[in-house]
C-alpha cells in the first residue's frame, strides 16, 4: 500500500492512479464516516466517490503529504452532511439533531457579533482547546463529534461504560464552553 506522500504526488501529477490508491488505502474508513451521517450505503458510496473527485480538483493547490486521511475525511464529511441536508430538508432525523443539540450549548452562534470571526479562527480555537485535553478526552470528543460515532460505539472503542462516556462528553463540552468564553467568544 502506498504512503500518503506518494499518493499526493500522483494527485499533483494528475495521475488517475491517485484515485484508486486513495480508495484502496482509505475507502473503507471514508465510507464508514459517510455512512454514519447519511445512513444509506449507496449514498455513502456516492459520497466516497465524490470525495476522490473533490480531492482531484483540490490537489493542487493543496498538497496534504502528511495528513491525507484528515484531508479526505473532512471532504467526505462535508459532502455527506450536504447530501444529508439535501435529502432531509423536510425531516429532522434524530442522530444529527442529537449531535447538534449536544454541541449548540457550547459553540458560538455564527450570527453573534463577537462570534463573527472567520471559520479558520474558530477552527484554530477549537484545535487549541483539543490540545489541552488528555488524549482520552480528546479522542472520545473527536470520535463523537467529528466521526459521529454513537455513544455505544465510543464506549466500546475505549472499553468504558456508556455512562462514563456521556459524563466525559458533558464535562468536555462544559470545558469547551468555558474555553470559548475565556477566548472572548460569546454564546
Amino acid at each position: 500500500m502506498m504512503d500518503d506522500k506518494t499518493i499526493v504526488d500522483l494527485y499533483l501529477r494528475k495521475d488517475q492512479n491517485a484515485l484508486s490508491a486513495s480508495a484502496e488505502k482509505y475507502g473503507t474508513r471514508l465510507k464508514q464516516i459517510s455512512f454514519r451521517i447519511v445512513h444509506d450505503i449507496s449514498d455513502a458510496e456516492e459520497c466516497e466517490n465524490d470525495t476522490y473527485l473533490s480531492a482531484w480538483n483540490s490537489i493542487p493547490p493543496h498538497a496534504p503529504n502528511h495528513y491525507l486521511f484528515a484531508f479526505l475525511a473532512k471532504i467526505v464529511r462535508n459532502i455527506s452532511l450536504n447530501l444529508y441536508t439535501k435529502n432531509h430538508t423536510q425531516k429532522r432525523y434524530a442522530h444529527i439533531v442529537e449531535l447538534s443539540k449536544e454541541m449548540e450549548e457550547c459553540l458560538p452562534a455564527p450570527s453573534d457579533d463577537p462570534c463573527s470571526a472567520c471559520d479558520s479562527e474558530l477552527m484554530q480555537c477549537i484545535n487549541r482547546f483539543l490540545l489541552r485535553l488528555s488524549e482520552e478526552e480528546r479522542t472520545v470528543f473527536v470520535r463523537r463529534y467529528w466521526f459521529a460515532d454513537s455513544i455505544k460505539e465510543v464506549a466500546s472503542r475505549f472499553n468504558i461504560s456508556e455512562s462514563k462516556t456521556k459524563s466525559m462528553l458533558l464535562r468536555t463540552r462544559n470545558k469547551l464552553k468555558k474555553y470559548f468564553e475565556s477566548e472572548g467568544l460569546q454564546l
